[in-house]
């Protein structure tokens, strides 16, 4: 079982820049402007072979309530956030800026943490001279005994920082993890996590759709279109595969992202894009199928990605009457109508209709999930595939071209999977019309499947003898 180890602090402390030092490279977003980090952020990290996982939280802070703040604010729920943090946390890292004085609020987030019973590491960062490390022992008034001294930004005494977790982490009686022992590396399909990154434009729902398959309230939701910032990972289980679930920033249209920490988030979530096996695209049902809906869906598509189209807020449509689930079907099929004429490239991506708000068809969601991530680790027998080809061909020869020049289509290898990866051996790849090509798609689909995964289909020609 992995340690818990939660990074938490009042605002612009330098949580998100420790957080990205331990994991080795920028997850968190890293920015002077105060309530930058609203959900938790988690990552992957060993302490001395220790394996952990990390979480970045939203800056604690107090006295909202006293302001008139709102219980359903973005603050309080970033609030809730880090109050879960600590919660669920093994060994607490409670990071202070040695610059600034300390505050009312330092000894009540300080009372806080010694109420939670968990052990509390002291980190003053920002100390990146000898003046301001000998600063550091004015946090001892704090009661979680001698401050560890860092500069997160440029790794001084992060070494040191980590020796320090390791050693109260066996203490907790975590052990250090024998290399190539994890579970699942080599042992197939079946065995790795799938990872699904929740992609669409602002407020289509998907933190929302996150928290309603998990049961629980791990991502701050709000109507403000923005909300989500950072790419959350969250880790999960169901029908005995494991899952991480990904919650990206809405991707809105280029020219209209703002500079700073929103063009850092839109960049964040298509990074998200490149490490993940599946994308889910939710799709606002009340706005229907926009041109940035289809942007979207084409660079997972460049990116080689499986995808799953999910309808989200039909809840909208259920109303108290008795037409209720007339007008919803109405708008199911007004919906499959659009998709059908503006995302005719993707026939073979599965649909779902979901409200994550309810908690409505989130199952099937996982489910295609599965089929997606199999399709995509898909092998095809080579006989099988032979069989095919000699079928399709003798179904379908390809045409002549203007040069008067006959293709003919030779072979066929699986040569890669994620994607599904296809050579074919022919004559002259030149002659091999874009139309027939997608012919042998069509078809390679129709006999074996690949369900919501783009394939590669590779033509080469004869082997020359210096190649």
């Amino acid at each position: 079982m992995k340690a818990i180890v939660a990074i938490v602090g009042r605002p612009n402390t330098g949580k998100s820049t420790l957080f990205n030092r331990f994991v080795g490279h920028r997850r968190a977003i890293e920015s002077d402007i105060p309530g930058t980090t609203r959900d938790r952020v988690f990552g992957e990290v060993s302490f001395e072979n220790i394996p952990a996982l990390l979480v970045d939280t939203g800056g604690l802070m107090f006295g909202k309530d006293e302001k008139g703040q709102s219980e359903e604010s973005i603050e309080a729920n970033v609030q809730e956030q880090s109050h879960i943090a600590i919660s669920e946390a093994d060994l607490i890292l409670y990071v202070l800026d040695v610059r600034t004085e300390m505050t009312v609020d330092d000894f009540r987030a300080a009372d806080t943490l010694r109420k939670s019973g968990k052990k509390v590491i002291l980190v003053v960062n920002k100390c990146d001279n000898p003046h301001f490390e000998d600063m550091k022992y004015g946090f001892f008034e704090l009661g979680f005994g001698e401050p560890v001294a860092v500069t997160a930004l440029h790794s001084f005494g992060v070494d040191e920082l980590c020796e320090i977790v390791a050693k109260e982490l066996k203490c907790m009686g975590f052990k250090a993890e024998v290399q190539g022992d994890e579970a699942g590396v080599g042992a197939g399909t079946s065995k790795r996590r799938i990872k699904i990154a929740f992609l669409g434009r602002p407020n289509t729902g998907k933190s929302t759709m996150i928290n309603g398959i998990l049961g629980k309230k791990m991502l701050v939701v709000s109507d403000v279109p923005g909300t989500t910032r950072d790419s959350s990972n969250i880790d999960f289980e169901y029908g005995g595969r494991a899952f991480t679930l990904v919650d990206t920033a809405g991707i809105r249209r280029s020219g209209t992202v703002e500079s700073g920490i929103e063009k850092f988030s839109v960049l964040r979530s298509i990074e998200a894009v490149s490490e993940v096996d599946v994308c889910v695209l939710l799709i606002d049902s009340e706005e229907g199928v926009t041109n940035q809906d289809c942007h979207i869906s084409e660079y997972v598509l460049e990116e080689k990605k499986g995808l799953i189209l999910a309808v989200n807020k039909m809840d909208l449509f259920r109303t108290e009457d008795s037409d209720s689930e007339k007008k919803v079907e109405e708008r199911q099929h007004q919906l499959i109508h659009e998709l059908g004429d503006k995302m005719a490239y993707v026939p073979w991506t599965p649909v779902v209709f979901t409200s994550g708000k309810r908690r409505t068809n989130l199952i099937p969601v996982l489910d295609n999930a599965i089929e997606v991530f199999d399709a995509r680790n898909m092998q095809v027998d080579p006989s099988s595939l032979a069989l095919w080809l000699d079928r399709a061909t003798e179904k379908h020869q390809p045409t002549q071209g203007k040069d008067k020049k006959a293709p003919k289509v030779f072979s066929v290898i699986q040569d890669g999977t994620e994607p599904p990866t296809f050579v074919f051996k022919c004559n002259d790849p030149k002659t091999i019309h874009f139309t027939y090509q997608r012919y042998l798609e069509n078809s390679l689909r129709e006999a074996f499947g690949f369900t919501g995964t783009g394939i590669h289909l590779v033509f080469k020609g004869p082997k020359r003898e210096d190649d």
